[in-house]
């Protein structure tokens, strides 16, 4: 039997989020959605039917749209906040995600290896462009399935030093055979859809949504409006986009923010944004990647721009003008 011990968020330092479910008979296929919907998001089987998650914004909103499926599917489910999950501290709890994102950290390692030996073998026997083609394919391939491992690994699980330098040396040794790779470029109306639109997102904007926003309306759409909405189960009305948000249009892609997903997907080349990019991603996944000194520094003014205002609308305004100057520095920087 599971105990849990339930306490209101704002007391909590270190929370977990809990699903526990019960599914139908029928349709079997419902078993294996959910299955796989659980395994996308992170969770973790604490007890059967009961699964894990750290509690944050994300993690809610995941588990949120999962109910929702659970319920329409004829199942029955509820989710709850604890603290204390009997017989598990947290240490233990971390440990059985940290040992989930390992167990794919090795399975990926494991398939770079076999992509590596396959490699050496096929260009012994001087294989032709097909073969070195498809080679680069499955090396982008797992190049995009540990940037969704990375994205749910909510405690930086040690396998995943291994994988990236398995991964790395291989496409160092595919850049040796092709030094000059193709891009693919933009659809050339691409940002034509995504002009004077209304942008929808979450409800009490931070980093990644304050600086989207101001993204969009400088460089992407500049007539754009705003909505904010609570986030649960909202579809886009006509001539809506959604950002930031559970099944978004733009929203987190792998290990990039919303942020680094618009710059990538309006094409927009300019090495003033990709280093706004950068400091957006370290402070909204929290993972370091880019290292960026600039992070602590920006990340103050935003919390500042957070605890002065509740209106979103308002801490758009007062971002822009951050972002602005922020921009206008790396601009002036790189002549």
């Amino acid at each position: 039997m599971l105990s849990v011990k339930v306490e209101s968020p704002r007391l909590l330092a270190h929370s977990w989020l809990l699903l526990i479910h019960q599914l139908p008979a029928k349709p079997a296929y419902l078993r294996v959605k959910i299955w796989r919907r659980l395994q996308g998001i992170g969770a973790v089987a604490i007890k059967n039917a009961v699964h894990a998650l750290p509690m944050n914004e994300d993690t809610q909103e995941d588990f949120e749209w999962l109910l929702r499926e659970i319920r329409e599917g004829g199942g029955e489910a509820f989710v709850c906040e604890a603290r204390l999950i009997d017989g598990l501290s947290d240490e233990e709890v971390r440990a059985l995600f940290d040992r989930a994102r390992d167990a794919d950290y090795a399975a990926l390692a494991k398939e770079a290896q076999g992509l590596a030996q396959s490699r050496r073998r096929k260009a012994g026997a001087k294989a032709g462009g097909d073969a070195a083609t498809e080679l680069r394919a499955q090396v982008a391939r797992l190049r995009k399935r540990l940037a969704e491992i990375a994205a749910i690994d909510f405690f930086g699980a040690i396998g995943r030093e291994r994988a990236e330098e398995l991964l790395g040396g291989l496409e160092a040794e595919l850049d040796k055979d092709a030094p000059v790779a193709g891009k693919t470029s933009a659809q050339p109306n691409l940002l034509e859809t995504m002009r004077n639109r209304t942008w929808v997102t979450r409800e009490g904007v931070y980093a990644d949504r304050i600086a989207s926003a101001w993204l969009i309306r400088r460089f992407i759409d500049p007539e754009a409006r705003f909505k904010f909405v609570s986030g649960k189960g909202y579809r886009p009305q006509e001539g809506e986009l959604r950002f930031d948000m559970f099944e978004a249009e733009f929203t987190h892609e792998g290990d990039k923010c919303t942020f680094e997903v618009l710059l990538e997907r309006a094409a927009l080349r300019d090495s003033a944004l990709r280093a706004i990019a950068e400091i957006i991603h370290d402070i909204d996944l929290k993972d370091d990647k880019f290292g960026r000194a600039e992070v602590a520094g920006i990340k103050t003014l935003i919390d500042g721009i957070r605890a002065s205002t509740k209106d979103d609308a308002a801490r758009i305004g007062r971002g822009t003008e951050v972002f602005n100057d922020l921009y206008e520095f790396f601009r002036r920087k790189r002549r």
